[in-house]
C-alpha cells in the first residue's frame, strides 16, 4: 500500500505592530561534540519530514562535562541562515559571527581549541529563545581570527565564525543547558545553581 503524502505546510501570519527584536544576547555557550553523548532531535512525521523547528529533549553530556561560555559584543555579532543544495536534498547553512573583545592568552588559547574541534554553539536571541548551531549529522566548522587593533583608537577583537548545516534555520532549544554556573532551563531562561 502506497503512503499518502499529506501536506505539512501551515499558514504563517504576523500581527502588524508585533515587535521582532533583532540581534543576540551577550553570552553564548559551546561544547565539543566529543563531550555530548545524546542529542535532542527535531520532531518528524511518518515520512521523516521535520514538522517543527524546535528540538525535543535535552543534551546528555559525558561525565563532568559542562557547557562553556563566551561573552561577546552583541552589536558586532550576527546569526544568519541561508538555503544550500538542491531539491529534494536542500538544507540550511546556519552562520554565526561572534565578536569577543579580548585578545589575551585565554582568548588565544580558545581560538586554537575552537579552530580544531567540532563544537555545538548555543545562542540566545533578544526574545530569550535559545538557537543551536551544529548537530549530530554534520560537522560544525568554526574559524577564529584576532585583531590587536591599530594605533591609539583601534579596537581589539577575537572573531569566531561558525558555519553549521542543518535541516532548519538554527533550531530552537527548550531543554536544559548544564553550564559551569548552573543549569539553564532554556524554555524560560532561568538558572538553577
Amino acid at each position: 500500500m502506497a503512503s499518502k503524502c499529506t501536506s505539512i505546510q501551515k499558514s504563517l501570519g504576523w500581527c502588524q505592530g508585533t515587535p521582532e527584536l533583532p540581534g543576540v544576547r551577550r553570552r553564548i555557550y559551546y561544547l565539543a561534540k566529543s563531550e555530548i553523548v545524546g542529542y535532542p532531535q527535531l520532531e518528524r512525521d511518518e515520512l521523516g519530514r521535520a514538522i517543527s523547528a524546535v528540538l525535543k529533549g535535552s543534551y546528555t553530556l559525558a561525565a563532568d562535562a559542562k557547557w562553556k561560555y563566551i561573552d561577546i559584543l552583541p552589536d558586532k555579532s550576527q546569526l544568519t541562515s541561508e538555503a544550500q543544495g538542491e531539491l529534494p536534498s536542500q538544507t540550511q547553512l546556519n552562520k554565526f559571527t561572534a565578536v569577543h573583545p579580548g585578545v589575551g592568552a585565554d582568548a588565544s588559547a580558545a581560538a586554537a581549541y575552537i579552530n580544531n574541534t567540532d563544537n555545538i554553539f548555543v545562542v540566545e536571541d533578544m526574545k530569550g529563545n535559545y538557537r543551536v548551531l551544529g548537530n549530530d549529522k554534520w560537522q560544525t566548522k568554526a574559524t577564529v581570527a584576532q585583531d590587536l587593533g591599530q594605533g591609539a583608537t583601534g579596537t581589539t577583537s577575537t572573531t569566531i565564525n561558525v558555519e553549521a548545516t542543518d535541516e532548519v534555520p538554527a533550531p530552537f532549544y527548550v531543554g536544559t543547558l548544564e553550564t559551569e554556573d548552573g543549569d539553564i532551563d532554556c524554555s524560560n531562561g532561568t538558572v538553577k545553581p
